[in-house]
């Protein structure tokens, strides 16, 4: 069964986000994990890099296909998970745990309302 916290909020491109203040943690959702299958290789933004909201900010690749990870809100990476990128079979493992990306400092907070909430979310992948 895949998990679908719902005190996250979810893109259409896979990712998850956790807001606390201006600051929003972000990793992709075991929907994306579970299609991928076992992922290999991690790529992410340097810390100070700025993001806008639908650019691209790294890469996963797993044994089935390499998948772009895009921004769902604009800001400045303020912290990175460096040890993923040595381990990132560890998102398949917990990939809204230990297996979190990047924390952005939101530039618009207001992009939030774009995102889905976890009921439409699993409505979402249920429809493709």
């Amino acid at each position: 069964m895949i998990s679908t916290p719902e005190n996250l909020r979810y893109s259409k491109e896979d990712e998850w986000i956790l807001v606390e203040g201006d600051v929003a943690t972000i990793g992709i959702t075991d929907y994306a994990q579970d299609s991928l299958a076992d992922i290999v290789y991690l790529e992410l933004p340097d810390v100070g890099d700025s993001v806008s909201n639908g650019d691209t900010f790294g890469v996963v690749e797993s044994v089935k296909a390499a998948s772009d990870l895009y921004a769902p809100v604009s800001g400045e990476v303020v912290e990175v998970n460096d040890d993923l990128v040595d381990t990132p079979e560890s998102i398949n493992e917990d990939p809204y745990g230990a297996a979190w990306m990047v924390k952005i400092k939101m530039s618009d907070p207001s992009e939030l309302d774009g995102l889905m909430d976890a009921a439409g979310y699993l409505a979402y992948n249920e429809s493709r």
